[in-house]
This record gives C-alpha cells, structure tokens and sequence, in this order.
C-alpha cells in the first residue's frame, strides 16, 4: 500500500483520538474562588460573559480581556472557530487545518506534532488553542510561549456528543460569542433529535463495523467514543459495543461479528469500499456478501465539533436508506 500524504493525515487522526488526554498548562496559575469559576467581563453591547478560568483539560487560564489574533492548532477547534464568525482573527493554522472552509489560504502554518514556538511568538498572538495531540510525548512544548504571558488553551478530544456541546459553549465564551455558540449547539441538537426520534422507533437493528482504519491494521471503537453514540442514535448496534474507547481489530473478529452494514471512513486509500468488499477472508461476512459497505466522510466523522451532523446523517442514510 502506497504511503501518501493523505494516508499520513488520516493516521495522525486516527492517533489523535487513541491518546489519552493529558491537560495542558496555563498562562500563569490562578487561585481559584471557591463561589466562582468564571470571571465576567462586559462586551460592547454591555452584555456580561462569562470568561471561564479553566480550560477544557481543567487547567487554570487567564483569558484576555480582547482578542485580535488567535493561533488554532488542531482542524476541529479551526472549523469551529470558523463558525462562530471569528476566521478572521487567525493569524496562524496547524498544517490539518489548511483548505478548510472560511479559512484564510495564506496564514502561516504549524506542525501540530511539532510546533515552532519562537515562530509563534514572533506573531504575538492573543490566545492559542491547542488540543492533546501536541503533548504526544508528555512534554508541554508551550512553556516557552507561557512565561511570555500568552494565553495556551487545551481542548483535549471530546468522547461523548455532550462533550463535544461543552467545546462549542466554551468556545463561544472564550471568544464573546456566546449568542452563535447556542445558535450553533441548538441547531446541532435539533439535527440529532430528529435521527434519534426515528431511530427511536427502530426494533429490528442491524448490526454496523465502523472501521477507521483499514487492513492489515484495522481500528474501530467500542462505548464510550461519540461514534458509538452515534451509530446507536440511528438505531443501529456497534458490534463492538462491548470494548471500550478506541481499539485494534483482529480481523478474525470483525468476521465472527458478522456485521449487517460495514462503514469506513478511511481515507488513505483509492476505494475503501472496494477494499473491504475485496478482502480476503471478509467473503461470508453478511455487510460484503449483501453489497452493504459505505464510506462516512472522514473528517465530519473523525473531528470533534458541530460537523458530526453530517455524518450522522451520512450514517442513518446508509444503514436505513427506507427510514432516513
């Protein structure tokens, strides 16, 4: 199998969601007020906001009264940025977050893995966020830009839809744009109730593989990651339910489960479809011998934020083309 750089991408999300979530650090330690977890600041339509003091891996911050430049280094929190009318405060992207809708195409670029610190200072910006992948190693690679005074914010990657909510209204906080965030969440929720309500109604469920990455490495996931949520929202049942967070997949196993509806959303190679419909092996498996194998997008499937719709949608579609 070719190596490309499209398969890179799509192994370094995959990485990302098998990391254990390890918290980043702050501007500068705070004492917390026991009555209080927020500071409030008024914006210029003399609205108070509150400004959380902790980020989202709980570590204690001191958000900027202002913010006019803003370094989003992981493709999730960008997007999101995105939709909260804030893109063009970016002054700088991770390499993942290039090409994406609403982003500026000539903002400098950063290794998320390996981020160039003395090139971010020197854009002084007002807040970066950041999300666990950059602390791969256990290192903090931002100390340099803390003791600078700026604001490092840590949004671990959210395992759960409701988490994932809590990203957008912490977002919405941090940014002073609260009144988008719930915008943003309601309509989310409003998409989703409407797949769970039918999916709700559905007592003869079949059987969904979700694999997010393809042999002869196969990964997929048990409870407790929002793809599961997801695939039992549209009233179907993750053969895997009974594993727990993200795991490897011997591919003995996936053919005893013997899946009603294969779904992939690997992208590295040409037709991921066509692959599992071809694999060895994989012949007597109900989903390949039906015909019943989709492709999800990858990356409203692999980020955690506001685009999970889409791939619900895509999913349900697939899974009960008669009911969605």
């Amino acid at each position: 199998m070719k190596f490309t750089n499209k398969k890179l991408l799509s192994l370094l999300l995959v990485l990302t969601l098998l990391l254990s979530f390890t918290g980043c650090g702050s501007k500068e330690e705070v004492t917390k007020d026991s009555d209080t977890e927020a500071s409030v600041v008024e914006t210029q339509k003399d609205q108070a906001i509150a400004l959380p003091s902790e980020d989202r891996a709980g570590n204690a911050i001191t958000i900027p009264d202002n913010i006019d430049s803003i370094i989003s280094l992981a493709p999730s929190i960008t997007e999101t940025l995105v939709e909260l009318g804030v893109a063009d405060k970016l002054v700088a992207i991770d390499t993942n977050s290039v090409g994406r809708e609403g982003v500026a195409n000539d903002l400098p670029t950063f290794d998320l893995m390996n981020p160039d610190v003395e090139k971010m200072a020197a854009l002084n910006p007002s807040i970066i966020f950041v999300s666990s992948i950059s602390l791969i190693d256990g290192q903090d690679p931002f100390a340099p830009l803390k003791e600078l005074g700026i604001c490092i914010v840590c949004i671990p990657t959210s395992n759960s839809i409701k988490a994932i909510e809590e990203d957008i209204d912490f977002l919405g906080k941090v940014t002073q744009n609260t009144a988008k965030s719930d915008e943003i969440i309601a309509t989310m929720q409003s998409e989703i109730d409407q797949i769970a309500a039918i999916g709700k109604t559905i007592t003869d469920k079949k059987s969904v593989y979700f694999e997010i990455a393809a042999a002869p490495s196969m990964y997929s996931f048990g409870s407790g990651v929002f793809l599961n949520e997801m695939i039992e929202l549209i009233g179907a049942t993750n053969v895997f339910k009974d594993e727990e967070s993200w795991i490897s997949v011997e591919a003995e196993n996936a053919v005893n489960a013997n899946p009603d509806v294969i779904l992939t959303n690997v992208n590295y190679i040409e037709n991921p479809c066509e692959e599992i419909l071809e694999r060895e092996g994989f012949e007597k498996v109900t989903a390949v011998k039906e015909g019943q194998v989709y492709y999800i997008d990858n990356m409203s499937s692999s980020l955690p934020n506001e685009n999970i719709v889409k791939a619900l949608k895509e999913m349900a579609e697939a899974v009960y083309p008669d009911l969605y």
